[in-house]
């Protein structure tokens, strides 16, 4: 399935969500927008942005936690290695060697940081447990099977603060059949 305007030939999708669709049964991707962290021909890697877990992070972040955006809770990032924690930060000015830069202004930082040590460079936090991965070739091949539709992301999505309805806000803001798509029924049997 190609997306209106991101041509398939253009193949990686860091920096980018992938939505998945509808008939996406997997119950780990149901209705999930990923934000890609890396995607090369040896794989891909990213965190689910709308599944909040409801629990606070652990003593070892309460640093940290006066950065954690709305609604300040940890999030399911994928069923990889779920005790990992990966953190996205926005930033303002540059962090030497501490973070991963995905997109402009958006990467992953270090949690061993101190983080009096950047507080005044991070404008939001956002910490997951576990991550989404990809074998070689492995999201390719989902994507030619039209199990995602690959998106433009913007910072409010990775920061959202109302994430559960993060999947229809995106397809809406697409405009045309996709902010149709938006409007399915969670049981598409039911319909």
């Amino acid at each position: 399935m190609s997306t209106p305007g991101i041509p398939f030939a253009e193949r990686w999708c860091k920096g980018k969500l992938l939505v998945a669709t509808p008939p996406l049964t997997d119950p780990n991707f149901d209705r999930t927008v990923i934000y890609v962290l890396e995607h090369t021909a040896d794989g891909a890697v990213g965190v689910v942005l709308n599944r909040p877990l409801g629990e606070r992070a652990p003593d070892e972040l309460h640093a940290w936690a006066e950065h954690i955006s709305a609604p300040g809770t940890l999030f399911a990032g994928g069923p990889v290695d779920e005790e990992a924690l990966i953190a996205l930060a926005r930033l303002q000015g540059a962090v030497e060697g501490s973070w991963s830069q995905v997109a402009e202004s958006l990467g992953s930082i270090d949690l061993m940081l101190d983080p009096l040590d950047v507080a005044q460079s991070v404008l939001a936090l956002r910490v997951f447990r576990g991550y989404s991965g990809w074998g070689a070739m492995q999201l390719d091949r989902e994507l030619a099977e039209g199990a995602w539709m690959v998106l433009p992301a913007e910072l409010t999505d990775v920061f959202c603060s109302d994430p559960t309805d993060l999947w229809r806000i995106v397809l809406r803001r697409q405009g045309g059949r996709l902010a149709w798509v938006a409007n399915a029924p969670d049981d598409l049997s039911a319909n």
